[in-house]
Parts: structure tokens; C-alpha cells; sequence
């Protein structure tokens, strides 16, 4: 069979390599998620197995590994469509901050331990600074498997992994200025400036092409109806972002980053991101596939010593370091460890690093080999370190999933994410009226506690777009968002928005404000989670006060129809400050209804107070 193929690839394209590589994955990822090995471990044995060190079914893993680096490419592509630049603004003191002092003290820390190996000292320095770009794509892999990565903590590491990202820039920079002199060491004026400029300009094009260009773009494609169009320029971004940037002296991963960023707020975001998906998963698996087959297992043999005291020394040295950082800035023991596991390996920016070094004469060919097997073998042992981290903190970090059971295939009618005091509550008149209604929540504490009093609520995160299909959302009639936290419900309603055009959305919102951005995120119906217990609350204190039945009830509803007037010009743009002359008319309209005289002067200062910005209302 092994003949024929050959033979038929000799007059076509040759499947043997594609046809085994889909399998190794398609085999072996199953069957180590199902082992709870993770599917990044999976990937990499399949890559070890099929490789040179293996049985040699894949002959040139170099050439898939630059290939199948388009993966790490797509995937920051995809973080930067969830980060919309008011977001990425608020994470600079993260990425600044955080990310300069991990990268600064781990590297000096790190060239340190390679001068104590026995290396010089700008050998150790190249050594010791591609060991601190951490693997992008193993982290961000694990961090969304998890559904961690809109998390606090899954965004300070993505942070983390962005400063290392840009810093592989400056790193190759110094790799040409430490280079041995040539005979030609003279370079002009004019060069130097371009070397300057062309990155500058490289990023002032994309994002002068982010703003002016790309939404056009695809609302052009959009009017051609045609899906794989859509599919074709999205990958046209992809592609030539990196493409400009690489050619720039600049990283792949970062232009294809800025690229997901510029686009993080256009209209046509959740389908780009849809149509990139699948390349993506796919060609990060291959990257780890392909890392995998890179393991030169004869290497490792003949240099086990170096190899195995420099993987040991420098995966516990940086984790000490970042265990260190994170808790100086006050994370938690449990947060600070899982980051210092997470992150305690090398990366595929290595690869380049170590890859430059040695065309600049810095290092040798073997010492290429050394420290490119100790990266390889630190990404290995990482999901390994990983499970037995998740066996000593189970029981504090992890919420226990006993009685709890996961959303899955659920066809309620009515979709309830979030089932605290307010959902508790919402849920009863439709339980009442019989309808059938299916809900979700992120507490096992409170599904558990759900369960004892009659109500059947299951596990799911209702910001995953894949629980939220797992919950019947394409399939209800409505959906009622009554999670606690602004952001949050915002999130899901922009999700349900952009997924599930046709599904009614009822939302608790926070405050006025976060009511007008539900609106606009697509919601039919929202409430403030406190205004009709307040305007009650008031109610009842003017009854107390003599007010009959009647005259509350129109006062009542004299205030929802003018909050409603507020809100809908609010709504429409107009600023809260340019509305105290229509509190000022409704207060006096209301208080002549009632028969008593208002003057003007208090009047405004009732409506300078009513429409501060710290108010809640």
C-alpha cells in the first residue's frame, strides 16, 4: 500500500503526509482528552511518534513546524477580536507593567543560571531569553479549552504573552548587533533610518487600514451573499497582516494581533471569527504536531546531561521568579502557582531566536540543537506539569461537580442564564403559567442548592458560545439574562445578538447606563435591578404618609412614564445633562397634579441632583 502511494504521488499531490497527520490527530487527541491528558499532550506525542526520532513516516517536520506556525498566527488573530482597543487600553498597565517586570527579572535570572552553566556570557543571554518567551500557543490553548481567557486571570496572562511577543522584536534586533564583526561593518545613514522606519510605518498602515478600509471591505463581500468570499477575506487578513509585519522585521503573531484588534469592533466580527475558527484549530494542532516530530531524540541521548539539568534548572528557576511577581502584586497562592506551571516553558519564539543566533555566528550548530531540544522537551513536560498541579490544588481551586450536571442539549423554550436572587425570582410566574424552561448557571454551590428545593439548573458559562448552544439558545423563543455582573450580561448579549439574530432577549441590566448598552446590544426588554423595588419602596412610603390607593398608584406611574421620556432621549443620544429642563417640567406638571405649588429654584436643584453622573438610577 506504502508502494502504491509513493508511486501515485509521484504523478500528483502526495496525501501520504496529510492523510497521516490527520489521523495521528483525529486518534490521538480523543483518546488523551478522554484520559484527561489534554489534547496539546496528544498532539505532541502523535508529532514524536510519526517524526525522525519515531517511526519516520514524516521525514522534514521543519518545513510543517513554519508552515503550522500559521496556527499561533490565527490564534492571536482570534484574542485580538476579543479585545476591542478601550479594552486592550485598560490591560496597558498588565502588559507594561506586569509583562516588563516577568520578561526583565526572568531574564536575568535565567542568563545568570547559563553563566553558571558553563556558557559565555552572550550565549547564556541568548540561551536564557528565549527560554522566557513562554509557548503562546500552548498557554492560549489551555487557557480556552478552560474558558479562562476572558478571566482576570487569564487576562493578566495574556498580557504577559503579548510584552513577549513584542519583546522577540528588540531581541533580534540585539542578536545583529552582538553579531561577530564582518568585513563590511559599515552601514550607512540611510539604512539605518529605513531599519527604523519600515516597522513604524509597517503599524501606522495597518492600523490606517483597520479604520478606513476593512469594514468597507467586508461590507462589500457581506452584499455578495456568497459564504465563502467572506471566508477568503478574512484569511486575506490574516494573511497579509502577518505578511506585512514579518516582512517589516516585525513578529507574524503581533500583525495578525493589531490586525483582530482594529476589527474587534466592526459589524462583521463574530463571522470573521466563525470563518477563521476552523484554520485555526487545525493549524495549531499541527503546530503541535510539528513541534513534536521536531524532538531530535538522538540529541537529547547524546547531550542528556546539559539537556535535562538545563530544562530542570531553568523551568524552576522562571517559575519561582513568576510565582514571585504574581504574588508581590497580590495574587493569590492558587493563581500564582497555576502562572508559574502555566508558564514555566519555553516557546516557539525560541525557535527564531535560537534560529537567528546561529546564521549571526553567536552560537554553533550544535549548541542550536541543545537549546532548541531543551524548549522542546519544557513544552512536553508542561501538560504533564499541568495534571499534576490540577491533583494537588483540586480541592481548593476547582468547584466540585458532584449532583451538579453540564448543560447539554437542552430544548427548553425559555433559556434562564443565571439563576441568583433576581433569576430565582423571574423564573417563578413562568414556571407558574407551565411554560418549558431550561436554565443555566456557573455556581455548583447554588445548582446544588437549587436541587434541593425542586428547581433543575445546569452547570455552564453562559459567555462560552458553545454552552450557549449546548443550552437550546438557537432554538428557544426567549432568552432572560439575569447574571449579576455588568460586563458579563453585556458579553452574553452581544453574543446572542451576533449568533442568534432571532431569539427575543430580556436582560437585568445594573444602572442606567448599562441599560442603554444593553439596547444597543440587542435586547427587547431590560430592567434595572433595582428600579421598580425602589419606585415600591417609595410607594409605600407616601401611603404610609396619608396617599390613598389611587393617588399612589398615578404618582407611580407618573414617574415610570417620565423616567421612560429620560431614557428613550438618552437612548437617542442626547446628553443627561441637557434633560434637567424636562425634570424640571415633569416635577412641576406632577406636583400641580397633586395640587401642591412647586417653586423653579427648587425645582432645579431637585433635577441637578436627580440627574448626577454618580447616580445609579
Amino acid at each position: 500500500m506504502a508502494g502504491h502511494a509513493a508511486e501515485a504521488a509521484g504523478h500528483g499531490i502526495d496525501l501520504v503526509p496529510i492523510v497521516v497527520l490527520l489521523g495521528a490527530a483525529v486518534l490521538a487527541v480523543p483518546l488523551f482528552k478522554r484520559l484527561s491528558l489534554g489534547s496539546v499532550l496528544g498532539y505532541l506525542a502523535a508529532g514524536l511518534l510519526l517524526g525522525p526520532s519515531g517511526i519516520a513516516l514524516i521525514s522534514d517536520p521543519q518545513s510543517i513546524l513554519t508552515t503550522a506556525e500559521l496556527g499561533v498566527v490565527m490564534f492571536l488573530f482570534i484574542i485580538g477580536l476579543e479585545m476591542e482597543p478601550a479594552k486592550l487600553w485598560a490591560l496597558r498597565r498588565q502588559i507594561f507593567g506586569l509583562g516588563v517586570l516577568q520578561v526583565g527579572c526572568c531574564g536575568v535570572l535565567l542568563t545568570g543560571v547559563g553563566v553558571l552553566l558553563g556558557f559565555e556570557p552572550i550565549v547564556a543571554f541568548i540561551f536564557g531569553m528565549g527560554f522566557v518567551m513562554t509557548s503562546t500557543a500552548i498557554v492560549m490553548q489551555i487557557l480556552g479549552e478552560r474558558g479562562e481567557l476572558s478571566t482576570p486571570h487569564g487576562q493578566r496572562i495574556v498580557s504577559i504573552l503579548l510584552l513577549e511577543d513584542l519583546a522577540i522584536v528588540p531581541l533580534l534586533a540585539l542578536v545583529a548587533i552582538l553579531a561577530p564583526a564582518s568585513g563590511s561593518d559599515d552601514i550607512d545613514l540611510i539604512t539605518r533610518v529605513i531599519s527604523i522606519a519600515t516597522p513604524i510605518g509597517a503599524v501606522v498602515l495597518m492600523i490606517f487600514l483597520g479604520q478606513r478600509i476593512m469594514n468597507p471591505f467586508f461590507g462589500l463581500l457581506a452584499a455578495s451573499k456568497l459564504r465563502e468570499v467572506m471566508t477568503a477575506g478574512a484569511l486575506l487578513v490574516v494573511l497579509g497582516a502577518a505578511l506585512l509585519f514579518e516582512a517589516s522585521g516585525l513578529s507574524m503573531a503581533m500583525g495578525a494581533f493589531l490586525a483582530g484588534v482594529l476589527l474587534s469592533t466592526s459589524t462583521f466580527r463574530r463571522q470573521i471569527e466563525a470563518d477563521v475558527e476552523p484554520f485555526r484549530g487545525i493549524l495549531l494542532g499541527l503546530f503541535f504536531l510539528a513541534v513534536g516530530m521536531t524532538l531530535d531524540v538522538g540529541t537529547v541521548g547524546q547531550n542528556w546531561q546539559i539537556i535535562g539539568l538545563s530544562v530542570g534548572v531553568y523551568m524552576v528557576v522562571k517559575g519561582v521568579a513568576i510565582y514571585g511577581i504574581a504574588r508581590l502584586l497580590r495574587s493569590s497562592h492558587g493563581e500564582a502557582m497555576e502562572r508559574a506551571v502555566l508558564m514555566g516553558q519555553g516557546g516557539e519564539f525560541a525557535f527564531v531566536l535560537y534560529t537567528t543566533a546561529a546564521a549571526a555566528g553567536i552560537i554553533d550548530g550544535p549548541t542550536n540543537a541543545i537549546f532548541t531540544a531543551t524548549v522542546i522537551v519544557s513544552m512536553v513536560l508542561t501538560p504533564f506539569l499541568i495534571i499534576g498541579l490540577r491533583f494537588v490544588t483540586t480541592q481548593t481551586n476547582e468547584p466540585s461537580m458532584d449532583g451538579v450536571e453540564q448543560a447539554n442539549g437542552l430544548s427548553g423554550r425559555i433559556l434562564i442564564i443565571g439563576f441568583g436572587r433576581f433569576g430565582q425570582i423571574a423564573s417563578q410566574p413562568l414556571l407558574a403559567m407551565r411554560h418549558s424552561v431550561s436554565i443555566i448557571d456557573n455556581d455548583t454551590d447554588m445548582i446544588r442548592a437549587a436541587a434541593q428545593i425542586g428547581f433543575k439548573v445546569y452547570y455552564g458559562d453562559g459567555t462560552r458560545l458553545d454552552i450557549l448552544r449546548a443550552a437550546g439558545a438557537g432554538t428557544a423563543d426567549l432568552i432572560l439574562v439575569c447574571t449579576d455582573q455588568r460586563n458579563q450580561t453585556t458579553h452574553i448579549a452581544e453574543l446572542l445578538r451576533d449568533e442568534f439574530p432571532l431569539v427575543r432577549v430580556m436582560a437585568r441590566s445594573f444602572d442606567r447606563a448599562h441599560a442603554i448598552e444593553l439596547v444597543r446590544a440587542g435586547v427587547e426588554f431590560q430592567i434595572r435591578e433595582v428600579f421598580e423595588s425602589a419606585l415600591l419602596f417609595g410607594g409605600k412610603a407616601i401611603s404610609l404618609l396619608g396617599a390613598s390607593e389611587e393617588d399612589t398608584a398615578e404618582v407611580l406611574e407618573g414617574v415610570r412614564g417620565r423616567d421612560g421620556q429620560r431614557f428613550d432621549r438618552q437612548l437617542a443620544g442626547e446628553d443627561w445633562r441637557n434633560l434637567s429642563q424636562l425634570l424640571i417640567s415633569n416635577a412641576q406638571d406632577q406636583a400641580r397634579e397633586s395640587g401642591v405649588s412647586v417653586e423653579k429654584e427648587a425645582a432645579e436643584s431637585a433635577a441637578e441632583q436627580s440627574t448626577h453622573p454618580t447616580s445609579h438610577g
